[in-house]
């Protein structure tokens, strides 16, 4: 049982199905040896059967499969660890890139200025896992979600993830699933056209699309552009290892729908987590809302704007939590804003919005 979860609030989500939720914890049921999301549709489990675990990672090191019909891997990503733990948001953001599918945990620790004792009790403290079992976790449940929404073959699934080789993908697949890859498809397959991989990532509600694609367009990123309400970027081989286009569009709520044309699947998941970076995908608005409102300058811009998200960099070599970052030097401002942490970049987004209405309302 991981004391850092509250018990009766989780069991009170998965009895509710709370969106809200989502992603935040995943519920592992031993009488079935599988982990779902708190908004699984299957029926409740009994009260005693259920462990709650930080992360998928924690629940598969545990011994647990994913859930087939609530698709764990399809859950919205947590930003900004829970807004606990710098360095454990910049470790995953390292990880999602492929850091430790070309080098070790000890390689990871020293581009964080750290351990690797320290990061690892790091890890165990926030996510309930290891570095590499969170590693591999990410790559199974990319690999689950390519399954199950392109129709790439299973030795492309393989390289796409980011497994090194297709035995070790059927290998890790068989010791998780009891099943090969290939069963875990439940539809025909279908050629798409062009060699486009389409897949949807999923975020918080609320999301202002119009203002992330108006910031985007006019900020003017070479290689960028937004047309009819879809961004696209040319993908480069000095920057993403791969050449091609990858297009973002909002799809259905609590979904993004990217399109990837790429040359090189084994960089598909670099592009992944710099989209996830562009879009702020992570983003936590309920957390962010609840520790912002305390400010009442912000509390009537954020209920008239909710959703704002902040538009990242495609490469980002930042050291801290894009999240917490704040670029000014008025000194009234720089000290309201500790009242922000860790959300002071949010914070900055609506007490712009608040001078805007401000100067409006003046004028």
């Amino acid at each position: 049982m991981d004391q850092s979860l509250d018990q009766e609030a989780c069991w009170r989500a998965v009895v509710a199905r709370d969106a809200r939720f989502d992603g935040r914890f995943f519920t592992g049921v031993t009488s079935t040896g599988i982990y779902c999301r708190p908004v699984c549709p299957a029926r409740t489990p009994k009260r005693e059967n259920v462990v709650f675990h930080p992360s998928a990672a924690a629940a598969e090191a545990a011994g647990l499969r994913a859930c087939l019909r609530c698709r764990p891997e399809t859950a919205p990503e947590m930003g900004a660890w829970r807004g606990t733990s710098n360095t454990v948001s910049r470790a995953l953001a390292l990880i999602e890139a492929g850091a430790l599918d070309v080098g070790d945990t000890d390689a990871l620790a020293t581009r964080l200025g750290m351990g690797e004792r320290q990061l690892r009790r790091l890890f165990r403290q926030h996510l309930g896992a290891a570095p590499v079992s969170v590693a591999q976790t990410r790559r199974v449940l990319l690999a689950k979600q390519l399954i199950q929404e392109t129709d790439l073959s299973m030795a492309e699934v393989a390289m796409a993830s980011g497994f090194g080789s297709v035995r070790r993908f059927n290998e890790t697949f068989q010791a998780l699933y009891g099943r090969a890859p290939s069963d875990l498809r439940r539809r025909k397959v279908e050629a798409e056209a062009g060699g486009v991989i389409k897949i949807g990532l999923s975020y918080r509600p609320p999301y202002d699309w119009d203002a992330m694609m108006t910031t985007l367009t006019t900020r003017g990123v070479a290689g960028e552009a937004v047309v009819d309400g879809v961004w696209t970027r040319r993908l480069r081989p000095d920057v993403d290892g791969a050449e091609g286009a990858v297009t973002v569009r909002p799809a259905q709520p609590g979904k993004a729908a990217v399109e990837a044309r790429i040359d090189n699947l084994k960089a598909l998941p670099g592009v992944l987590a710099r989209v996830r970076r562009v879009f702020d995908l992570a983003a936590d608005p309920e957390a962010i809302t609840r520790d912002l409102s305390a400010d009442p300058v912000l509390y009537a811009a954020i209920r008239a704007r909710p959703g704002l998200r902040l538009a990242g960099d495609w490469i980002d070599a930042g050291e801290d939590a894009p999240s917490d970052r704040l670029a000014t030097t008025d000194a009234t401002l720089l000290a309201r804003a500790e009242r922000w942490r860790p959300w002071r970049a949010y914070g900055a987004l609506y007490w712009a919005l608040s001078e805007e209405r401000r100067d409006d309302q003046a004028a």
